[in-house]
């Protein structure tokens, strides 16, 4: 073996070290700007319904916080005797219509129109001036048409409209009235469903920009109660499909026709012999109208009118048990307001 003299010996550590400084400052280089890779595609998710509040955005300086946006209720219950206070109030606490939509947006209201032989006295239909004033402010706040409409449960169309009083204060207030055609209905299938796997919907229901459900609060021999929920029958064709297997179908349906906003009139609740009526006797003057974007809360809440437990209504359970909503209304930001004081 040669001998390496003290100077080579120097000599050769020198390009060591050369060699180590420079592969570290290679490594170093590669770590703050990595070889470019091709990004996933991103992956779609479904819609949330509107939060019950917004978070507080972080601060964008030390010097600088945006200010939290306000923590709107979750239900509103109004009381009083002037309907048209009862929306404005009720609307207001939840942030106003345009919340719910902008300017230009086409809105369906669907109320309870039962039957042609009864006047809104009888607490078979919903309150007429309820409607109007839903009319009043959707307009107020730029929409640009509100139609109205419901398939009754007996006689014509027509006729339900005019005897309800629901025609006279939609066109006083600006809105339309539609008939339901046969011709506009479609079949649409009802992914995971549990036992309604499809139905015929009035298909301008589901293209509506806002669509608002407007029950009356009223006793039934079937569903215990009509309320939200049971007011999505007036969607479709055959509504007696949902009678074989009615707290799991009516939920099913009430997957694919999602209103945006919950108005229940209880002005005037029927208490006995639903959903026509025809005894005033029957009939208690409650003076309360509930509102919130979940209508499984809004019926939950409305059930406390009636003497009774949302856990009584099935329908209730099931929707709250397939993530419809919220039957814990105990549990929500409830603002309560008598507009009278």
């Amino acid at each position: 073996m040669k001998k390496v003299s003290r100077r080579d010996f120097l000599h050769l550590m020198g390009v060591g070290i050369g060699g180590v400084t420079a592969a570290q400052l290679i490594s170093g280089c590669e770590t703050d700007h990595p070889s470019p890779t091709k990004n996933p595609e991103p992956s779609l998710t479904p819609l949330q319904p509107l939060p019950t509040s917004t978070p507080t955005p972080s601060p964008q300086s030390t010097n600088t916080q945006q200010p939290t946006p306000p923590e709107y209720p979750y239900l509103v219950i109004t009381h009083g005797e002037d309907p048209e206070q009862h929306v404005r109030q009720g609307i207001k606490a939840l942030g106003g219509m345009e919340r719910f939509m902008k300017s230009g947006a086409d809105v369906i209201i669907k109320p309870n129109i039962c039957v042609p032989y009864h006047t809104y006295e009888y607490a078979a239909t919903t309150n007429p001036w309820i409607v109007g004033a839903l009319v009043k402010v959707c307009l107020e706040a730029g929409a640009k048409r509100v139609r109205v409409m419901d398939f009754p449960f007996g006689g014509s169309a027509k006729d339900s409209y005019r005897k309800s009083g629901i025609e006279e204060q939609v066109n006083a207030a600006g809105g339309e009235m539609e008939i339901m055609t046969t011709l506009k209905y479609r079949e649409f299938d009802i992914p995971n469903a549990v036992s309604l796997q499809k139905t015929s919907v009035y298909e301008e229901i589901l293209k509506a920009d806002l669509l608002i459900d407007v029950p009356i609060a009223k006793n039934h021999g079937l569903a215990i109660l009509t309320l939200g929920l049971k007011n999505l029958m007036g969607t479709i064709l055959d509504r007696g499909a949902i009678h074989n297997d009615f707290d799991n179908r009516l939920v099913d349906l009430a997957t694919l026709v999602r209103p945006h906003l919950t108005v229940i009139d209880a002005i005037r609740t029927l208490m006995a012999n639903g959903p026509t009526g025809g005894n005033l006797s029957d009939v208690k003057v409650q003076n309360t109208v509930i509102f919130s974007q979940d209508t499984v809360t809004a019926d939950s809440y409305a059930t406390s009118l009636f003497g009774l437990l949302p856990q009584q209504l099935g329908y209730l359970v099931n929707a709250a048990n397939r993530g419809i909503g919220r039957l814990d209304y105990q549990n929500v930001k409830i603002e309560e307001f008598n507009i009278n004081g």
